[in-house]
């Protein structure tokens, strides 16, 4: 809770070099609220972005701590040795992945603070960065909710505001349903609020080197902001409360796409590049973060997937063991622990492509795709009985995950798996004919193969959109080794709520104390 109620406001270098800033310049431009008189709307945007970029572009501690041990085990984007508790998310990965949102959330209401105090003039001028901030920080709203279900939201990172009163500054729990509905609601208003908006010259110059996502591009932010749309109705749609909500308000997206344009190809997809690895925002920790203690081992059920059905993405996404003579495999969930370790020790198990992902120091933070987007579409329009379109939008993020994955290639500064065989249009028109891949089957059979498309384009890229989408589908049915050692036998519904919020804020963390277990499923997880 200490991480909730701190405030700073972050004062950046100059916007003309923010990309390129030092660590320790980015540091030094902290400051004490109370002595903060030199921030701007402008400069906290982009203040903002950059406390959570760590949780955006590939780092070491997220990959490393957070992941490696909960989410890429619970999808099996990855294989490991089997281990007593293995399904327990790890207590330092929980706590500081907690941390770094309410940081963010932070710097976020210090935002609000700042151009809530502005006189209307500057409020009309700098709309687009309210609206912009809003979509990039109900993004990350979503993820945690999606991990944890209900948090302190409405009232949480309000300190400075409450003008530095600690007993009025401890934020209440809101209910993940109610925050859901709330950035829903907002997310159409700043939706219908894009296509019309006019930003003076001035503020847009100021805005397109101020924004790190999209570099002032209005119609990707638009895209941004209805691809988001879509993914979180999407994911309600089976909630009774929501589901007529969002068929009619995806019905109403699709209707207008020049109001409501979605990214439906990779050139719109929504990435938080790295354009200089020798700045603060950078994948240079991705290679530690996914290789250290055995992260970076291929699961079985992928490979075998991909491999039977030559998936262009098996290449690109992974290499052969080291003594497999070019062989693909993938390590059995199902054998015991010394096999593992014999397996892993041997060579002879893959591993992901060191220079497309984990030595790729340009690897982008992901926050849309066009291949999320179609993939979303064709559930869609499967559950509206339309089953042509749902096909072309199936067939499309198929295309666009591949071409994606190839495409992150081009950007590496690494060479350690050697060349890459390019793929081509024959290449990837004979993947979507194989049987197992192609569209066809009843409406369960179809669904069955969107989760696994999602859950192959996802991988360790976007591990917690694959656990959340796993939970709400229950697809792909993988099968995990019970972990009779330990009280949770298999991967949890949710992750628990860090040692540090139950200490600080322990009046209102009573009050959904009850909640706070491994089995209590996110709201949207029905089946």
């Amino acid at each position: 809770m200490k991480k909730i109620l701190s405030n700073i406001a972050i004062t950046l270098c100059s916007a003309l070099v923010i990309t390129s800033c030092k660590k320790s310049e980015f540091g030094d431009a902290y400051r004490d609220p109370s002595k903060v008189t030199t921030s701007t709307v402008a400069k906290q945007f982009a203040g903002m972005i950059y406390t959570n970029r760590e949780y955006v572009v590939p780092s070491y501690w997220n990959y490393f701590v957070v992941q490696r041990t909960s989410v890429n085990q619970y999808t099996q984007a990855v294989g490991w040795a089997n281990a007593i508790g293995q399904y327990v998310p790890p207590s330092g990965g929980v706590n500081d992945r907690w941390s770094n949102y309410y940081n963010f959330l932070t710097q976020y209401r210090e935002l609000q603070k700042i151009y809530n105090a502005s006189t209307p003039t500057e409020q009309a001028d700098n709309r687009i960065f309210m609206i912009t901030a809003a979509i990039y920080f109900y993004d990350h709203t979503q993820k945690v909710i999606d991990l944890h279900g209900d948090i302190p939201w409405a009232d949480a990172g309000k300190l400075s505001a409450n003008g530095g009163d600690y007993s009025s500054s401890y934020a209440k729990y809101q209910g993940a349903e109610s925050i859901y509905t709330t950035m829903l609601d907002d997310l159409k208003k700043f939706s219908d609020d894009l296509s019309t908006i006019s930003v003076p010259a001035a503020s847009l110059a100021t805005f397109k080197t101020q924004d790190l996502i999209n570099k002032g591009n209005l119609v990707l932010w638009q895209k941004y902001c209805n691809s988001l749309r879509l993914r979180m109705l999407t994911r309600v749609s089976a909630v009774a409360s929501l589901t007529s909500r969002s068929n009619s308000e995806i019905a109403a997206i699709l209707a207008n796409p020049t109001k409501y344009p979605l990214s439906l190809v990779n050139d719109d997809n929504i990435l938080l590049k790295v354009t200089d690895v020798a700045s603060d925002i950078n994948a240079r920790g991705f290679q530690t973060g996914l290789e250290d203690w055995n992260g970076n081992i291929a699961g079985k059920r992928m490979i075998d997937h991909m491999k039977t059905n030559a998936d262009p993405r098996l290449r690109a996404l992974f290499e052969p063991g080291l003594n497999a003579a070019g062989v693909y495999n993938g390590l059995d969930q199902s054998l015991d622990a010394t096999t593992q370790t014999t397996l892993i020790n041997g060579g002879t198990i893959s591993i992901y492509n060191r220079s497309t992902v984990s030595r790729n120091q340009f690897f982008p933070g992901v926050l849309i795709t066009a291949a999320e987007v179609n993939f979303l579409l064709s559930e869609y329009y499967l559950k509206a009985n339309n089953d042509a379109l749902a096909k072309s939008t199936y067939e499309a993020g198929i295309k666009q995950s591949i071409n994606f994955y190839y495409w992150v290639r081009t950007v590496s500064n690494d060479n350690t798996a050697g060349a890459l065989t390019a793929t081509s249009d024959a290449e990837i028109n004979l993947y979507v004919a194989k049987p197992a891949i192609a569209w066809a089957g009843t409406n369960a059979v179809k669904l069955g193969l969107l989760a696994n498309q999602k859950w192959l384009h996802y991988n360790v890229i976007e591990p917690i959109e694959g656990w959340a989408e796993l939970r709400r589908l229950d697809l792909p049915a993988l099968t995990y080794q019970v972990d009779n050692s330990s009280q949770q036998k298999q991967p949890p519904f949710r992750w628990v709520y860090p040692a540090q919020e139950i200490s600080f804020n322990a009046a209102n963390y009573a009050a959904v104390s009850g909640k706070d277990n491994l089995a209590t499923k996110i709201f949207w997880d029905v089946n």
